[in-house]
């Protein structure tokens, strides 16, 4: 199997929502779009592991940083993923081939989503170091940041690498901030059960739902002003489904169950 093919596979293992819109993609954009999010995703799943300590978690993300950072044409796959050798059997299969979905990136733009996923490498491990101790809302917009928002802004410089797309780059941010809200909402209990609350002191419910609402308000302003094309489509799909799953979070279900999801799909799609 080559190695695009495996890239997909695993993506759509790992998130079939995000499999959606990318597989819609272009060739060359879609190349790099797979690239982008399997290596965040290999470097969230490193943060969110539950049986690895923090200052381990801290250890690799740094190191993973300090990799992205120094590629040259004669580094190898091999040379960048060595140090998670001793960490294989704990990791899934999308953080430890992160060097190869790497290079599944086009050359011209590749160097951009490097510095993007060793940029969030090094905020990740800082978060680790801190236990993801969020006691105000700028601690959480500083959080919510480094983890997705940043994500908004590689995902416009990706619009205007493809065909040149401009976009408003705060709303670009928000966009992130939306998507990772309702994240937070939808994995409060379990973040809880690990000792991790991304709640600031004296947030409720109702204050996340809020911010929540607040940042995908922005990020309805940033898709509706996409002109028609993959960016376009890209977006409708996550953003859809982020304002669905607020709404059933409001209404006091967990998620959206899977036959929901797929018919929105399908609305948007349509």
């Amino acid at each position: 199997m080559n190695l695009k093919k495996s890239a997909l596979k695993t993506l759509k293992e790992t998130s079939r929502t995000f499999y959606i819109p990318i597989s819609r993609l272009p060739d060359s954009l879609q190349d790099a779009v797979t690239s982008a999010y399997l290596c965040m995703r290999a470097i969230d799943e490193i943060e969110d592991h539950p049986h690895i300590e923090n200052n381990i978690k801290r250890e690799i993300l740094t190191q993973i940083s300090a990799s992205l950072q120094s590629i040259s044409n004669d580094t190898a796959v091999e040379d960048i993923t060595a140090y998670i050798e001793p960490y294989k059997h704990l990791l899934p299969e999308v953080s430890y081939r992160f060097a190869e979905w790497a290079t599944l990136a086009p050359v011209s733009i590749a160097g951009r989503i490097w510095e993007a996923t060793a940029a969030m490498s090094d905020r990740m491990a800082y978060w680790a170091d801190k236990n993801w101790v969020i006691k105000t809302k700028a601690d959480l917009d500083q959080y919510t940041f480094s983890v997705a928002g940043s994500v908004g802004l590689l995902l416009s410089d990706l619009w205007a690498w493809y065909d040149n797309t401009k976009t408003n780059r705060e709303e670009a941010i928000a966009f992130g901030r939306g998507l990772q809200a309702v994240n937070i909402l939808r994995n409060h209990q379990e973040d809880k059960l690990r000792g991790v609350s991304f709640f600031p002191e004296g947030w409720q419910l109702e204050d996340m739902h809020q911010y929540a609402r607040y940042n995908l308000t922005l990020a309805d302003s940033y898709t509706k002003s996409l002109p028609k094309g993959p960016a376009l489509q890209f977006c409708q799909i996550p953003l859809t489904l982020a304002h669905a799953t607020l709404d059933v979070l409001i209404l006091g279900k967990p998620k959206l169950t899977r036959n929901d999801v797929m018919a929105l799909v399908a609305q948007v799609c349509g």
